[in-house]
């Protein structure tokens, strides 16, 4: 899945979408864009804006991460594990890069 194909996917095909299935292509190519996105909105337009674009990519980037764990054999919900200081980014960093299951 090219960078276009992954960022089609997830901001128009599957917006809201926490079944199914994301491959880590679709999912790596997605996480870049997305910081950039906010980061760019915030540098030319400032703080207040920065946050309605965060909250408009806020869906998809959840949806994608949810189906990304579903593609490693993991539920969506473990996503929650994010905010434990070290070890949920490294929990969830683990199964982002696992192969589909």
């Amino acid at each position: 899945m090219s960078f276009v194909d992954a960022i089609k996917t997830c901001l128009l095909r599957k917006y809201a979408t926490f079944s199914g299935r994301a491959t880590r292509t679709e999912f790596w190519w997605y996480m870049p864009f997305w910081t950039v996105a906010v980061a760019v909105v915030e540098a030319i337009l400032g703080d207040g804006l920065s946050g309605l674009a965060f909250l408009a990519l806020l869906v998809p980037g959840v949806a994608v991460t949810s189906r990304r764990l579903h593609d490693a054999g993991m539920s969506g919900w473990w996503q929650l594990v994010m905010p434990i200081p070290v070890f949920g980014l490294l929990f969830l960093l683990f199964w982002f890069v696992q192969p589909s299951e």
